[in-house]
């Protein structure tokens, strides 16, 4: 029997590939192909035959549906993770990926809605830490910490997303649907404080960043975005009066609990602030190396982890007006039931 030849979506099968974590070498090895056959599958050069694509299936646990589907695998971002400066890059791709498939399951439920990221128009000149003052004011945010920064974000249209990154080294991405709408993704596994900064953060980048007609050549967005998150969480005129003083560990401690953000982002922004010097910095900083409190500050003081829900809510909204059963929701969005339950409707 000649089995056709089924045309699949190129992006959907490295998709699938580097979201299990394999390279090309170890699928084509899987499949008893050779690694260059694959890779012109990958390039849309060469398709597969119906047989090879159930094995596909089989092999990196996906229903055949889902190498067929229209869509990009993968869309060019100008914003790369926040994260610390050696991941190995195969553990990239395969967060990368996953993003990715959690942005089509947003693109599909999300399809009518319309854009609903923060843009304020700037321009190059444009101060990061003045665009956060300003979108405190579009957001008639109250003065002071922010209490819930995740329940402001997703009333605000902005969906979170969380989930296990496998690596504590790589914290956050934001990300755009095909319709505009912003995503941030942030790391399940940090603590509480270190995923609002990161929160903070990735809505500098939809601010700054996501949309504008200003050129990015030439610009530490990174930086940029610290910066607008530093004073998105920290108001200048409403912390200065707080970092008044002597700032001592035990002081940092007590302003952790109040402002909801790590004591070396508090002491950081001291020093930003003009209150204290880089080596009244310095010094401090050496303090938390002697106490081994730098890289896990004490449990006591620990802040809350915030839990998104919007992306829950557009799920059930999703289940409910198309009368679908689990099974039925999974065959939707081209996923095992099992994993699309465990990821999407165990809350």
């Amino acid at each position: 029997m000649i089995l056709t030849e089924a045309k699949v979506n190129k992006g959907m099968v490295s998709l699938a590939r580097e979201s299990r974590g394999m390279t090309q070498k170890e699928l084509a090895n899987l499949l008893s192909i050779s690694a260059g056959k694959l890779c012109r599958v990958e390039q849309d050069d060469q398709s597969f035959s119906e047989e090879m694509i159930e094995k596909l299936s089989d092999i990196l646990d996906y229903p055949s549906s889902f190498f067929y589907q229209e869509g990009e695998g993968y869309i060019p971002n100008s914003v790369d993770f926040r994260r610390r400066l050696k991941v190995p890059n195969k553990l990239l791709k395969e967060i990368n990926a996953k993003v990715n498939l959690h942005r089509l399951t947003l693109e599909k439920l999300l399809r009518e809605k319309g854009p609903s990221l923060p843009i304020i128009n700037i321009g190059n000149n444009t101060i990061p830490s003045q665009a956060a003052v300003e979108l405190r004011k579009a957001w008639k945010m109250n003065r002071g910490p922010i209490d819930n920064l995740a329940s402001k974000l997703e009333s605000n249209g902005i969906i979170i997303l969380a989930f296990d990154f496998g690596n504590e080294r790589v914290d956050s991405r934001v990300i755009i649907t095909e319709n505009k709408n912003g995503i941030i993704v942030i790391n399940s596994l940090m603590l509480g404080d270190r995923q609002r900064f990161s929160l903070a953060y990735e809505l500098g980048h939809l601010v700054l960043h996501a949309l504008t007609t200003a050129s990015l050549e030439n610009r530490d967005i990174g930086h940029e975005a610290n910066l607008f998150a530093s004073e998105f969480l920290m108001p200048r005129n409403e912390i200065t009066a707080d970092l008044q003083g002597e700032i001592t560990i035990g002081k940092l401690a007590d302003l952790k609990r109040k402002w909801k953000v790590s004591m070396q982002a508090l002491l950081y922004r001291a020093e930003d602030l003009n209150i204290i010097s880089y080596n009244q910095k310095r010094y401090l900083l050496g303090q938390f190396n002697s106490m081994n409190i730098r890289r896990r500050e004490p449990p006591e003081f620990d802040v809350p982890k915030e839990k998104p829900v919007l992306l829950g809510r557009l799920l059930a909204n999703y289940q409910r007006s198309h009368g679908l059963k689990p099974f039925e929701m999974a065959e939707q969005f081209h996923r095992n039931q099992e994993e699309f339950v465990a990821k999407y409707m165990n809350e």
